[in-house]
């Protein structure tokens, strides 16, 4: 494991070498984004193959440090799960897989089925794709490997779009200005739902129809539907990228990947363009969309652009969240708050192939006088020590930072990144052309003092 430092200025990547043993972690293993994933599709029903504490630890370190929010209908205790014990170790859990599997499709209506395998199953070799195979001719199912071992809940995201190309998906025709949108990871992220909400929302607004497959009441319908857009958007830096390339190699379905989820009128604007080009939307169409949301827009922030220049002018300012998010709130302070952005720490441990791009991201394109410098970590305690090197009147971070910002740097504070169990998150999110407002919105309670 490496703590990397990236300079402000374009310097060279130090990488420092920090303990494997990370004190409270910014995510869940991969059984628990997959777990999350299927949560998100409605009328989807999960089924655990793996000891129940793992079951139980993902539903309630997922979905309740995700803006206090539960599994929903078949979530948590509801899950069905084999509950493997020492016994299962030895002798294998093939046949107790078999029977909840059986059970489960009689017992709870669902459209599709997805078995989810952890660590035991994959130390011990069951055949979980076999066991599958046996009832694909009663039910939609299929099955994801998400050993814990094998990444964190981001990569477990992957994976559940991996085995959905896999298992699911036929050819389709092409249907034109269909949208499919990746990166934006149930749970993890915390504002997923609105996020989608406004996305498409955006996107269907200059003419593109959209499939977000999570969250939508299409349920299988949605996933299915896949094959047939004409173009895939990824809003992440890594994360949806490898499914939008096996789904350009098997379907011939072309991608464009933005990076991260747009705040504010600019970045929001650039988005729709890029999209709009790649679909044949007329720019008079495009324009005239993006005329009237930003006259919108700008109008509302007179009512509070004064009240923030008394409380924060120039604000120096720190990010700590997954690499899309901090993406997002870094370019929207720099470029429309006219914060100054000091420190971006990437907490979602991205692969290696991925940081130099992120990086750029945060520290290019900026319209301020300083760039941040970057840090990727997810060590609560080493986050905590680098908050404390420099002088901030805003961090936007995790819950766990609320504790530093009003103790060491005596800053203002607002959660916008897992875990966040200090507020409660339906289908707020900070995307789009009002995103910025809400962003405010938001933050105005600390303004009697530090959060």
């Amino acid at each position: 494991m490496t703590l990397t430092l990236v300079s402000g200025k374009g310097g060279k990547l130090s990488a420092k070498e920090y303990p494997e043993v990370a004190e409270s972690p910014r995510f869940t293993c991969a059984l628990g984004g997959a777990y999350g994933a299927t949560l998100a599709v409605f009328g989807a029903v999960p089924i655990l193959h793996s000891g129940a504490g793992c079951g139980m630890a993902n539903a309630q370190g997922m979905t309740y440090a995700s803006g206090l929010n539960s599994g929903g209908s078949a979530g948590t205790t509801t899950t069905p799960c084999s509950g493997l014990i020492e016994e299962h170790v030895v002798f294998g859990g093939e046949d107790k897989l078999r029977r909840l599997i059986d059970s489960t499709i009689r017992v709870m209506e669902g459209q599709l089925y997805v078995v989810i395998s952890g660590c035991v199953p994959a130390l011990i070799g069951d055949d979980v794709d076999s066991v599958v195979a046996e009832f694909r001719d009663r039910a939609a199912v299929i099955h994801v490997k998400t050993s814990g071992f094998a990444g964190n809940g981001f990569l477990g995201y992957n994976m559940f779009l991996d085995a959905v190309i896999e298992g699911l998906l036929k050819p389709l025709p092409v249907e034109r200005k269909l949208v499919n949108v990746f990166g934006l990871v149930p749970n993890q992220n915390i504002f997923w739902k609105g996020e989608l909400r406004t996305v498409k929302a955006l996107l269907e607004g200059i003419g593109a129809k959209v499939n977000t497959v999570f969250s939508d009441f299409g349920s299988l319908g949605s996933i299915e539907r896949i094959p047939a857009a004409e173009l895939n958007l990824v809003l992440n830096p890594w994360c949806g990228l490898e499914a939008a390339a096996k789904l350009e190699e098997r379907f011939g379905t072309p991608f464009e990947a933005l990076d991260f989820v747009p705040v504010g009128p600019k970045d929001t604007s650039e988005l729709l363009r890029r999209v709009g080009r790649k679909l044949k939307i007329p720019s008079r169409k495009i324009e005239g969309f993006i005329s009237a949301e930003e006259k919108n827009v700008y109008r509302y922030m007179e009512y509070l652009a004064e009240m923030f220049m008394i409380a924060m002018p120039h604000a120096f300012s720190a990010v700590v969240a997954d690499s899309r998010t901090a993406i997002s709130l870094v370019r929207y302070g720099a470029n429309e708050l006219g914060w100054n952005p000091e420190l971006a720490v990437v907490t979602d441990d991205p692969p290696e192939w991925a940081r130099d791009g992120i990086a750029r991201r945060l520290t290019e394109g900026l319209e301020g006088p300083s760039v941040p410098r970057v840090i990727f970590q997810y060590d609560s305690h080493t986050i905590r020590q680098e908050l404390k090197k420099q002088p901030l009147q805003v961090i936007l971070g995790s819950s766990l930072e609320k504790y530093i910002a009003r103790t060491e740097n005596e800053s203002h504070h607002l959660s916008v990144s897992y875990p966040t169990y200090d507020r409660l998150i339906v289908d707020r999110s900070y995307a789009g052309f009002r995103g910025g407002i809400a962003l405010l919105e938001d933050m105005s309670h600390s303004f009697a003092g530090p959060s």
